[in-house]
């Protein structure tokens, strides 16, 4: 059986900035919650296509961006009590430009996984910005036992979107300043 998480939050700065933060898979551990010691332990990168040219040049991010066929590994402690890390291969399936995104888990703790990032320029109060909404399909191993555990990972899943959202704002702000600093 499916289950769907989503989530979405508002951030005050330019879509291509996003964008680019959260194409570039090196990016995910800072956004995790610090106990699951998350780590990137592999990356093959596929480019994707050519990316938009900003008319504004201070809007012309030269990040690293993980295109269509590329496939990260990440590991991470599931919980505090575990003593072995956890291996997870994820593939991009989707790939357009200041849009989104889509991951699909290859390997891993899942029976099934797939992760929507979305992400799309929005005025709020005359300011412009950029609305980040996640939509995370996934299903569970091990049938009932599976089934059993849905309640903690919606939950773990709520804490480590709770995390993000506190912290996006603040890396965001960082990146903003460095990506000022190069143009």
């Amino acid at each position: 059986m499916s289950e769907r998480f989503e989530s979405s939050q508002w951030v005050p700065y330019p879509v291509e900035l996003v964008f680019a933060f959260f194409a570039n898979p090196t990016n995910l551990p800072h956004l995790m919650p610090p106990a699951l010691e998350t780590r990137v332990e592999d990356a093959r990168i596929v480019p994707p296509p050519p990316r938009p040219q900003a008319e504004d040049p201070a809007l012309r991010f030269q990040s690293v961006a993980a295109g269509v066929g590329s496939e990260i590994l990440i590991s991470f402690y599931p919980a505090k009590w575990m003593l072995r890390r956890v291996s997870w291969m994820a593939r991009i399936t989707e790939f357009v430009w200041n849009s989104h995104f889509c991951d699909e888990q290859v390997r891993g703790p899942f029976a099934f996984f797939r992760h929507r990032h979305g992400i799309c320029a929005e005025i709020r109060n005359g300011q412009t910005g950029t609305q980040v909404s996640d939509q995370i399909d996934y299903a569970l191993p091990f049938g009932p036992l599976g089934r059993l555990a849905a309640g903690f990972v919606r939950r773990d899943l709520a804490r480590s979107f709770a995390h993000r959202q506190q912290r996006l704002p603040q890396i965001l702000e960082a990146a903003a300043r460095q990506a000022a600093r190069r143009s």
